[in-house]
Order: C-alpha cells, then sequence, then structure tokens
C-alpha cells in the first residue's frame, strides 16, 4: 500500500501527532509512506494557464509536481491541517488552488475513483469539523471515491499540553479509522453522489469547447 501524507503546516503540532498516531496503525512493513508539506508554495495567481495551457505551463509547476504525483501514485492520500479561524491554513489553501485543474470539471486523474482519502485537524476549542468538510470536499471534487474525516478538540494549545484523556480517545479513533482502511483498500467504487457529478461533467463536455485541453484530455481517457 502506498500512502501519501500531506501536512497543511510544516510544525509538529497536535495534528501532526494525530496523523503519526494514524500511520502507526495503519501502516506495515511492506508500505510506503511519502510525506510533505505545503509551506514554501507560492500562491496561486490565478493565471489560469493549467487549465487554458497545462498544468506544466503553471508558473510555480516545479513547486507542486512532486506532490501531485505523489498524489497520483498513492493508494491513500491523508490530508492534515491544523484548524486556523475555523478553516485550513492559508499555505494548505494554497496547494488546493494549485490543485484546480485536477477538478472533475477539468482534467480528474482516472486513478483518483480508487483511492481513500483522509482528512485530519485539530483544534483547541471549535472548528475542526469544518476543515475536515472543506479538506474532505476537495477530494471529492479531485474524484476520490472514499473519504473519511478525523477532527479531534485537543482542548490544548499543543501536543505535550494535550490531556491524557483526550489522547486516549485519538488512539481509540486513529485505531478504529486504521481497520476501516485497511478493510476498505482495494473495494473502493464510486459513490451515487460521484458517479452523477461525473455524468454531469460528462455531458458538459459533450456540449462546450470552452477548454480545448480539457475537452482533448477527456476524449484521451475515452469519457466522451
Amino acid at each position: 500500500m502506498n500512502i501519501t501524507v500531506l501536512h497543511g503546516q510544516n510544525h509538529k503540532g497536535s495534528t501532526y501527532h494525530i496523523t503519526k498516531l494514524l500511520l502507526d496503525k495503519v501502516t506495515t512493513e511492506n508500505d510506503t509512506v511519502a510525506e510533505f508539506n505545503v509551506n514554501g508554495i507560492d500562491d496561486c495567481i490565478g493565471c489560469f494557464q493549467c487549465i487554458i495551457k497545462g498544468e506544466e505551463s503553471c508558473p510555480h509547476y516545479d513547486q507542486v509536481s512532486a506532490v501531485m504525483k505523489a498524489l497520483e501514485a498513492a493508494d491513500v492520500i491523508i490530508i492534515d491541517s491544523p484548524t486556523y479561524v475555523m478553516n485550513v491554513t492559508g499555505q494548505l489553501k494554497t496547494f488546493f488552488d494549485h490543485m484546480a485543474y485536477r477538478w472533475i470539471s477539468h482534467r480528474p486523474h482516472p486513478s483518483m475513483k480508487d483511492k481513500i482519502g483522509v482528512a485530519i485537524s485539530t483544534t483547541a476549542g471549535v472548528g475542526a469539523k469544518k476543515t475536515t468538510k472543506m479538506i474532505a470536499s476537495q477530494m471529492f471534487w479531485w474524484n476520490i471515491s472514499k473519504t473519511y474525516q478525523l477532527p479531534v478538540i485537543s482542548a490544548a494549545m499543543g501536543w505535550n499540553q494535550m490531556p491524557d484523556k483526550k489522547k486516549q480517545k485519538a488512539e481509540r479513533q486513529t485505531t478504529a479509522l486504521a481497520k476501516k482502511i485497511r478493510r476498505k483498500i482495494g473495494h473502493v467504487t464510486p459513490g451515487i453522489r460521484s458517479r452523477f457529478m461525473f455524468f454531469v461533467m460528462k455531458q458538459m463536455h459533450k456540449g462546450m469547447d470552452y477548454s480545448p485541453v480539457d475537452m482533448k484530455y477527456w476524449k484521451e481517457q475515452g469519457w466522451i
């Protein structure tokens, strides 16, 4: 099993440690894990070059291409982010902006429908559910068929201050989630919502030539 982990911040706080708990429980010696963080990726400037000309035309392609290729090669994609002002970090949002061309409406990678996604976030108070929902939404638009969410209330400013009861609960949650992921590997199928959205986009590409690059891609995949 190949796992790609994308950290929404490079400091090793509560969210990082929850992700590590899950990795410890879900991986075996036969699995491979590739980890990245999004710090250092320049802001998307909205030039539309990834959609109009192709992703290689993005001025920041060299900064994001390794992550994109790792996502495509993974069986499981884990994306984590601490909750900042009730949402993901600005750095992670920047990466999501760069992934716009991989939405169902443009050029979704054909392997995404066979993958499992995991969205993780922690917060000292509130907002973690909103954050994991946002991450899961992005993975849905990448056409990932099955996504799990793990929001955690740490009740602390950092991992070392997190109460023992909260850590014990996180242990139980990550253990249960790891079992679900292991059972689901190789048995992922798109749900009704995914199939419906893909059908809508298929009809759109049949009837609209707004993006020749997208149109060519859908034809090459045999989708239209």
